[in-house]
């Protein structure tokens, strides 16, 4: 039992866990990145992944009788989960389009939003309650807290869907114009 907390075999776990930790982190990432269409990202990705894995297994499988390779294994591969959802919400990488219904002056939200170099597209619809606007802003990710607080301060029982723009083209991106070349060049 004492061989198992020796200095080295400590540092083996350690090896494990946080190898682990970066081979699921980057496994997350990869995954996220070909979802968003970044194939050559992805693929970049999974092959630090699969390097950093096989060579992980292979000290695990070398002392299969040491239940806390085992351990550490585990709970590298559960940490990593967490790791890399961390490490993706803080990049914020991708754009998200938002739909935004509001009751309380919604042409002057979207006026506003506009003077802020958000581009805002308003579409008339039918609810429930009757005629509606549906504001429509495509957002990096890393604006969206800041769009999202601005139409809560505007009105906090605004009703606001927010999914991921996989793909688009044209258009005003919140003070930044895409063009066909795939960089993001300040707006006029």
């Amino acid at each position: 039992m004492a061989e198992y907390f020796t200095l080295t075999a400590l540092a083996g776990y350690a090896y494990i866990f946080f190898a682990r930790v970066c081979d699921v982190s980057l496994q997350s990432m990869r995954t996220i990145m070909m979802v968003r269409g970044e194939r050559l990202k992805a693929a970049c990705l999974g092959f630090f992944e699969v390097l950093i894995y096989v060579i992980v297994l292979g000290k695990v499988f070398d002392s299969l009788d040491n239940p806390a390779n085992l351990l550490a294994y585990a709970l590298g591969y559960a940490s990593g989960y967490f790791v890399g959802g961390f490490i993706e919400e803080k990049l914020a990488i991708g754009v998200q389009f938002v739909q935004i219904i509001t009751m309380n002056k919604p042409l002057q939200l979207a006026q506003t939003l506009r003077e802020e170099g958000y581009g805002v597209t308003v579409l008339e619809g039918k609810g429930y309650t009757g005629s509606q606007f549906v504001l429509q802003v495509l957002v990096s990710r890393k604006l969206i807290k800041a769009l999202t607080s601005r139409v809560d301060e505007w009105d906090e029982d605004n009703f606001t869907i927010i999914t991921d723009a996989r793909k688009f083209q044209g258009g005003i991106m919140t003070k930044q114009k895409r063009f066909a070349d795939g960089m993001i060049k300040k707006g006029k």
